[in-house]
């Protein structure tokens, strides 16, 4: 039968707790979901027993702990029937590639695995494991077959691992597994756009995208220069959900030290000057159905000449003496080319003040920039941080009775990041 998208109007889950040492991020997930009123009914499988114990789990939820398809507390002794019923979702974190693959297999080898079978409510699960697991195309072959049976996949994050590694494969973090499920939980009524959401899945298949991220350094001698605060980790998030949509995605990076998303081609640049060459480069063929998204936060001017040796004091206290010269605004130049070779062209803007000075100072800019869509944010909100709150301008609509401006509350950049890809895909495919 067709899984519904969203949960029955409570706020009962259960968790799976599957064997990998990201079983320990589950104990705190358990606690925030307690802090949000969800109730949690904990199954876990014999091997996570052996990262956390089940006295955890019952101290944190307050509810018995399930690990054994022949639990003689169930009266009828099928709580593989009996434990989903009273719930509205079940999530599965972390997720190993192990039980992934169990359960694409449709295996009933164990309370778990059984409950997911004989489920009649919405199943999601988070990915954890190492990244060379998490590329294996046995276990992407898994994923996209989960994905095809509208198993919510959500995640793997970016970063180190227990491995001593560093890449995709870490679980998501419980703060952003909890916004997910607060958003399924908020999203019941089946006119609410949320609950219309398309699976990123093909939304850009074959298209190319192109995405600068991070800021640049410009420098004044050979140990100072001028830079800005930005993390790159909005751009990052959005080659990843570019990725996910079907998408070649080339990722033109200042320097930041995050790590390259799968399946991306990446280019490390430092100056303005070496970001817009690159970005020509990448989009020497592009075309309408191309997309460019300027995330970076590209430095307005550089010194006119680059000091051989390190600037004295005694210069520094005068920095007047140093002449400036503008650096080319690469977002306009894009947006700028010929219809035949223009992409899709997606701005950032961030600002300071308050969210109407944002919204006031939209539509200049994007009017000047030549966009399609600008995406606004406040800097004392989101520059650096985890978590975006985002005001997007649709140039198309300004002028018209449509409103112009569509908000994304605050949420985690890779959450984000995935509704404005949607948003871009939406407006692809008006436009055809």
């Amino acid at each position: 039968m067709s899984i519904p998208l969203n949960p029955k109007p409570n706020g009962h889950i259960v968790l799976g707790v599957t064997g990998g040492i990201a079983a320990y991020k589950a104990c705190e997930l358990v606690r925030l979901l307690r802090k949000q009123a969800f109730s949690v009914q904990v199954v876990m499988t014999e091997s996570a027993q052996r990262f956390v114990g089940k006295a955890s789990f019952q101290a944190l939820s307050g509810r018995p702990v399930f690990t054994d398809a022949w639990d003689p507390s169930i009266d009828n002794q099928m709580p593989h029937i009996e434990l989903s019923r009273e719930a509205s979702f079940i999530l599965i974190a972390p997720a190993t590639a192990d039980f992934l693959s169990r359960l694409v297999q449709g295996r009933s080898d164990d309370l778990l695995t059984s409950l997911c079978l004989a489920r009649e409510i919405p199943l999601a699960v988070a990915p954890a494991m190492n990244r060379q697991m998490w590329q294996n195309p046995a276990t992407q072959a898994n994923i996209e077959l989960l994905r095809s049976r509208e198993v919510a996949v959500w995640g793997p994050d970016q970063g180190d691992q227990a491995c001593g590694e560093t890449g995709d494969g870490r679980m998501l973090e419980p703060d952003e597994l909890v916004l997910r499920l607060n958003q399924f939980r908020q999203t019941n009524d089946e006119s609410d756009a949320a609950s219309k959401r398309i699976p990123l899945r093909g939304l850009l298949a074959n298209r190319k995208v192109v995405i600068t991220a991070g800021p640049t350094f410009e420098p004044i001698d050979p140990v100072r220069g001028i830079t800005n605060r930005s993390s790159g980790q909005m751009g990052f998030a959005l080659a990843h959900a570019a990725t996910q949509a079907g998408a070649q995605v080339t990722v033109i990076a200042g320097p930041v030290s995050l790590p390259t998303p799968q399946a991306c081609q990446r280019i490390d640049v430092t100056t303005a000057l070496e970001m817009q060459a690159a970005v020509e480069s990448a989009l020497k063929d592009a075309s309408p159905d191309s997309i460019f998204i300027g995330v970076a936060a590209v430095a307005d001017w550089r010194p006119d000449t680059l000091s051989s040796q390190k600037l004295k004091k005694e210069f520094n206290a005068d920095l007047s003496k140093i002449t400036w010269v503008e650096n080319p605004d690469i977002l306009a130049r894009v947006a700028a080319r010929p219809a035949e070779k223009r992409p899709f062209t997606v701005g950032f803007a961030a600002e300071t003040g308050s969210q109407q000075e944002l919204e006031n100072l939209l539509p200049g800019k994007a009017a000047r920039k030549g966009v399609d869509l600008l995406v606004g944010n406040l800097v004392h909100e989101s520059l650096g941080g985890k978590e975006a709150n985002l005001t997007v301008l649709d140039a198309t609509n300004i002028g018209q009775d449509k409103p112009p401006f569509i908000r994304l509350q605050s949420q985690s950049k890779q959450w984000q990041a995935e509704e404005l890809i949607q948003l871009i895909a939406n407006r692809l495919i008006a436009q055809a």
